[in-house]
């Protein structure tokens, strides 16, 4: 369970930000989406090359 320490005279959106951050760190909602269903190891690998690829594409434009 997170908790998020909120000082005296500080505004609930502050809070709230701070919280939204932590729980997208904890990668929570991620591993969630991922194992709502099964992907072949192949499919996954063939995912991250074609990312590569397109992460070192960008970074050669550049």
């Amino acid at each position: 369970m997170l908790q998020i320490p909120v000082k005296e005279g500080e505004s609930i959106e502050k809070a709230l930000k701070k919280y939204k951050k932590k729980f997208e760190r904890t990668g929570v909602l991620k591993e969630l989406r991922t194992r709502k269903e099964y992907i072949k190891k192949s499919v996954v690998r063939r995912q991250e090359v074609i990312k590569a690829q397109y992460v070192e594409k960008l970074k050669a434009s550049e």
